[in-house]
C-alpha cells in the first residue's frame, strides 16, 4: 500500500469510537462519513474474513493430521496463500483509489475495494469442504 493511500486510511478510517457512533451510515452527511460508514463495513467484512480463515486453517490442519508427514502441506499452502491474496488485495485497491487520487474520496474508494474483495475472499474460504 502507498504511504498517501495509508495515510488516507489513518486519516479517514480510524476516527474515535464516539464520532464513529454518531454517523448515520442510512444518509452520510460528509465525506468524512462516508469513509466512516466504508471503514465499518471493512472491519465486518474483515471480522468474517478472519473467522472464515480460523475454520478454514483448522479444516486444513485436520487434513494434515491425517497425512504422513512427509505428505503433509495443506495448512501452510492455504497460509502461503492467505498471505499472497493480502498482497493482491492491497495493491488492487491501491489501484483502484488512484482513479481519485489526492481527492477526499481516496480513502473511501480504497476502503470499499477492500471490503468487496475480503467478502469475496471470506465467501471461497467459507466454501472450502471436505471431498470424502
Amino acid at each position: 500500500m502507498t504511504k498517501a493511500a495509508l495515510f488516507a486510511l489513518t486519516l479517514f478510517a480510524m476516527p474515535h469510537a464516539a464520532a464513529a457512533q454518531q454517523v448515520d451510515c442510512a444518509n452520510p452527511q460528509t465525506q468524512i462519513d462516508m469513509t466512516q460508514c466504508a471503514s465499518n463495513d471493512y472491519q465486518a467484512a474483515d471480522d468474517r474474513l478472519n473467522a472464515a480463515y480460523g475454520v478454514a486453517i483448522d479444516y486444513m490442519a485436520s487434513i494434515d493430521a491425517d497425512l504422513p508427514a512427509a505428505e503433509q502441506g495443506a495448512k501452510a499452502a492455504l497460509r502461503d496463500g492467505q498471505r499472497a491474496w493480502i498482497t493482491f488485495r492491497d495493491a488492487t485497491c491501491t489501484a483502484e483509489g488512484y482513479a481519485v487520487h489526492g481527492g477526499t474520496m481516496e480513502g473511501m474508494v480504497i476502503l470499499m475495494c477492500n471490503t468487496r474483495l475480503t467478502l469475496a475472499r471470506a465467501e471461497d474460504l467459507e466454501a472450502l469442504k471436505p471431498y470424502n
